[in-house]
């Protein structure tokens, strides 16, 4: 795939880009070689390769799911103009 001067001012109007009138055959050489680059990668037989979720393959070390303070509700709440039920009341904003 070959871009030219039409295709890569409409690239920079979509994008709202400005470029120099000098840059554009630059852009569009750039262009050109990763559109032809992604064309390359399209042709690759991939039915026998293993999708991997990372490309490291690393685990994460995570820590145990539990609680490890007490509820302190009714104390937090205590000094909150407006509960109800276990719920801070607050004033309404949208009608």
């Amino acid at each position: 795939m070959s871009l030219d001067k039409t295709d890569v001012e409409k690239i920079a109007h979509l994008a709202r880009l400005a470029i120099d009138e000098q840059a554009i055959p630059a852009y569009a050489k750039d262009l050109t070689n990763i559109f032809n680059l992604v064309e390359q990668l399209t042709t690759v037989d991939t039915a026998d390769i293993t999708p991997m979720a990372h490309p490291l393959d690393a685990n994460q070390r995570l820590r145990a799911d539990e609680v490890t303070e007490a509820n302190q509700r009714e104390l937090f709440q205590a000094i909150a103009p407006k509960t109800e039920a276990g719920i801070y009341l607050v004033p309404q904003v949208i009608e």
